[in-house]
């Protein structure tokens, strides 16, 4: 964490030096993200790969891409591992090197060692809460991916296809996603 005696503001964090690490702003302050071991990158790629082919045309997928929302009417400034965002919410024109500005419709956070399913469960409730349309949980441990919505409860997926009508033509099959990624079953 780069540690600061006052809150950050958004503007203080965005102007941080860049480095080879990312850090996510959480309540005011700038908090190292997770170091992703190779279940973790494998995983990403793996996913990353059939959300972009999806996403041609309707809009940009991210890995590791900052969004600007508000949890507890505080800047947040979370880094999930992957982001679709369509060209509704932000058009195919915006061409800025800059974190996304909207909430994106899918956020994806893959369960890294050292982090637990109700500390994502946590974050995913805040994502929702801040306007974003679906997130997933990916447990390596598990081979499961848990998708929370904002009107239902959570729904766990192992071997059924996720289909998702505000997605509309994703469909992810999570056993494959963990056989592309080529982990052990």
């Amino acid at each position: 964490m780069v540690q600061t005696t006052r809150k950050l503001t958004l503007q203080e964090f965005l102007a941080l030096p860049e480095d080879d690490v990312a850090y996510e702003l959480i309540n005011g302050q700038a908090v190292l993200k997770m170091s992703p071991k190779f279940f973790h990158s494998a995983l990403t790629g793996a996913l990353w790969t059939l959300l972009n082919q999806w996403c041609q045309g309707k809009g940009r997928s991210g890995i590791e891409w900052a969004v600007l929302l508000k949890r507890n009417n505080e800047d947040w400034v979370p880094v999930p591992d992957l982001t679709y965002v369509s060209y509704d919410r932000l058009s195919a024109e915006w061409m800025l090197d800059e974190a996304c500005p909207v909430a994106p419709e899918l956020v994806i956070e893959i369960i890294s060692p050292g982090q637990t399913f109700g500390q994502l469960a946590q974050k995913a409730s805040d994502y929702l809460e801040a306007s974003v349309l679906r997130v997933w949980l990916v447990d390596t441990q598990a081979r499961s991916i848990t998708v929370f919505y904002p009107d239902a409860p959570p729904r766990t997926f192992t071997t059924t296809v996720i289909s998702d009508s505000s997605l509309e033509g994703l469909q992810i099959n999570p056993q494959q996603v963990f056989q592309q990624a080529g982990l052990p079953s």
